[in-house]
């Protein structure tokens, strides 16, 4: 059975103008690096897998684009290298009569690593992307940006070359958020939710926490006249997407509403068809929601590039 294709989190990139990769060229070059698990000796591996597992590495649909990144990582915390080294270390020690050096435990831990590895368990995961050539997205499902940097790195060392721009707008969420909580609203197709998270500027850092509560009260508005701002503020879009908006510009905690999913469920009749019907309408609502934030928030600052 498939995996259900909703996005929990967006990270935003902006692909170069003119981005002409096509499916049929994708699908050769993930083909190409393909994942396999890791070796007796390896700490991790990564590579391309289907997100429809099957023999496709890109399901495309309606123009978008869909890839799977997997990767799986050896759990051998260093305290236990540490304490398998350092018992090694006092048998050695007995031995020749004197401490191991710097160099002589380098070595110790290196060949407890090497003896270890084939025995530590293993946890594999999948990181999803979509690519939208036409309107020039590359969005990554990843908790933050160093999750998403794994699908980055790896699209370059698959492509040879990725020149994205993280998007950045024009007004900064902190300020935009302010000023819908100072108004009990938010402006376009948005309305604020019940989630939120005002921090203030000075030192301390202290935070307040709201967590399905109103947040049209008096409480909010002294602690905004404090000088607190907000970090996090859940929002709903269109009444079909809620998420909640960082101050960094991360979408966090997607939640497509039950109608849009029971749309998908009457186009689908089987599992692929199930798969194709979930990204379509996710990928269609996102491409609506991302263009309409961009605008609440200032627009595009197109300078920042990485």
């Amino acid at each position: 059975m498939y995996p259900a294709m909703w996005f929990r989190n967006l990270q935003i990139y902006r692909l170069p103008e003119n981005w002409a990769l096509t499916a049929d060229t994708l699908q050769e070059k993930l083909a190409a690096r393909p994942f396999q698990p890791c070796g007796s000796q390896d700490m991790a591996s990564r590579g391309w897998s289907s997100p429809t597992k099957d023999d496709r590495f890109v399901l495309p649909v309606k123009g978008h684009f869909l890839i799977s990144l997997a990767v799986e990582q050896k759990l051998l915390p260093s305290s236990v290298v540490n304490d398998v080294a350092a018992d090694k270390a006092e048998m050695i020690e007995a031995q020749q009569g004197y401490k191991p050096g710097r160099k002589q435990m380098k070595e110790i831990k290196e060949a407890v690593l090497q003896e270890l590895l084939p025995r530590a368990f293993t946890r594999r995961r999948r990181v999803f992307a979509w690519i939208d050539p036409v309107g020039g997205w590359l969005i990554i499902d990843a908790s933050s940006p160093a999750r998403a940097e794994e699908v980055l790195e790896a699209l370059r060392d698959t492509l040879d070359e990725l020149p994205v721009k993280m998007v950045k707008t024009k007004l900064s969420p902190v300020s935009v958020m302010t000023g819908w909580l100072a108004a009990n609203e938010a402006s376009g197709n948005f309305t604020i939710d019940l989630d939120c998270e005002l921090r203030a500027v000075t030192d301390e850092k202290a935070a307040v926490r709201y967590v399905r509560h109103a947040l049209d009260g008096k409480d909010v508005q002294d602690h905004l006249a404090a000088g607190k701002l907000p970090t996090r503020l859940a929002l709903t879009f269109d009444d079909r997407v809620s998420f909640v908006l960082t101050e960094k510009m991360e979408i966090k905690r997607v939640a497509f509403l039950d109608i849009i999913k029971e749309e998908a469920d009457k186009n689908a009749e089987s599992a692929d068809m199930q798969m194709e019907a979930d990204f379509a309408l996710m990928s269609g609502e996102l491409s609506r929601l991302i263009p309409a934030l961009l605008e609440v928030l200032g627009g595009e600052d197109k300078e920042t590039v990485i």
